[in-house]
């Protein structure tokens, strides 16, 4: 039970000595239990590896490995990922030619938003390549249809993922890219175990997220994710840390490799 949203019921006029039992009897059990229950420690309900806590302005109040999960960025926030000074920014130019990406791979944009990097990563892996460009909100991935029809891009299969699964069949990903999603998943350990079981025999997870170690970067604290925090969260996959590849000014690039 939360305190600062608990909210318990008037009983005035009580004498102090009082015992909670005769509280009780002489006011009801519901103001009774109440009064009792306002003086207990808040105690976060765990679930599997997740924990219920309160939630900051920023966050769901679901913590896993001591981190708070962030509120979704909404689709109503589309246009942020397409502004104008989002290449100067962020230096997003540098991205995709860092990944490595060949002719005839395939590779999923998963947290795809508005495509941003789905057309990208779709001209790297033609001719032959495919890209599965899924994310969790129907209207994303309206809008993401939108863009590639106007790009005239044909190699890109759109698809609506649930919190838990990016729904993408086994062994059948070169790589698997997420950008600043990671650290807005509900359910980070089951996507990921999913992703794992999409990415064929030395198959990568990429993930990019902002720096946490640098207090400069722009960004609000729960959307960003230290180098630590990320290996530790990914590691019990157990998928082999590649490597940390330092081409962005604000973002860390964690690549992370599926044995095999």
């Amino acid at each position: 039970m939360r305190s600062a949203a608990r909210k318990v019921p008037r009983c005035s006029n009580l004498p102090g000595w009082l015992s909670a039992a005769a509280l009780v009897w002489r006011m009801g059990i519901a103001c009774g239990l109440a009064l009792l229950l306002a003086g207990l420690p808040d105690a976060p309900a765990q679930t599997g590896g997740y924990q219920q806590s309160m939630a900051s302005a920023d966050g769901i109040g679901k913590r896993y490995m001591g981190r708070e999960i962030a509120r979704v960025m909404g689709w109503q926030g589309a246009s942020w990922l397409e502004r104008g000074e989002r290449e100067r920014e962020e230096r997003t130019d540098l991205l995709v030619p860092a990944l490595g990406l060949k002719a005839g791979m395939v590779v999923a944009d998963v947290g795809a938003g508005t495509g941003y990097f789905t057309w990208r990563m779709a001209r790297a892996v033609a001719p032959g390549g495919q890209v599965h460009a899924v994310d969790v909100q129907p209207e994303m991935i309206d809008l993401l249809k939108r863009a590639m029809v106007e790009r005239r891009v044909s190699n890109v299969l759109p698809s609506l993922a649930s919190a838990k699964d990016a729904g993408l069949g086994a062994a059948t990903l070169d790589l698997a890219l997420m950008v600043d999603v990671y650290h807005e998943l509900e359910y980070p350990h089951e996507v990921v175990a999913g992703l794992v079981h999409a990415l064929k025999p030395g198959g990568r997870l990429v993930l990019v997220e902002y720096r946490a170690e640098d207090a400069t970067v722009p960004i609000k604290p729960l959307h960003k994710m230290s180098v630590a925090q990320v290996r530790r969260e990914i590691g019990v996959h157990g998928l082999e840390s590649e490597r940390t590849i330092d081409v962005l000014p604000w973002q860390h690039v964690l690549v992370f490799r599926k044995r095999g």
